[in-house]
């Protein structure tokens, strides 16, 4: 079966959250499938993909790393927020 890269992303992403092997039982998927594209991924990040035709230069590198830590930094943000707003309550009492 042939997937989408939106859904390939966001299988990522979510294996990124709850780890691979519960987000392919959530998603349906092989585990080896997610775990493969992870792979995938991180080679292609770290300049070592095999994949034949597939070039990248140090800008897509670049860009790939920003990326990755832009949703670090937006899931680190959800949290403080979430903290702000359970304390937040509890000073109300």
């Amino acid at each position: 079966m042939k997937y989408s890269n939106e859904f390939k992303k966001e299988a990522l992403k979510l294996s990124d959250e709850i780890g691979v092997k519960k987000a392919a039982l959530q998603l349906g998927l092989p585990y080896y499938t997610l775990a493969d594209w992870r792979n995938r991924t991180r080679n292609i990040i770290e300049g070592t993909s095999t994949e034949p035709g597939k070039t990248l230069t140090q800008q897509d590198i670049r860009i790939l790393e920003l990326e990755r830590e832009n949703e670090e930094l937006r899931r680190a943000n959800d949290i403080l927020k979430d903290a702000l707003g359970f304390f937040a309550k509890d000073r109300k009492k």
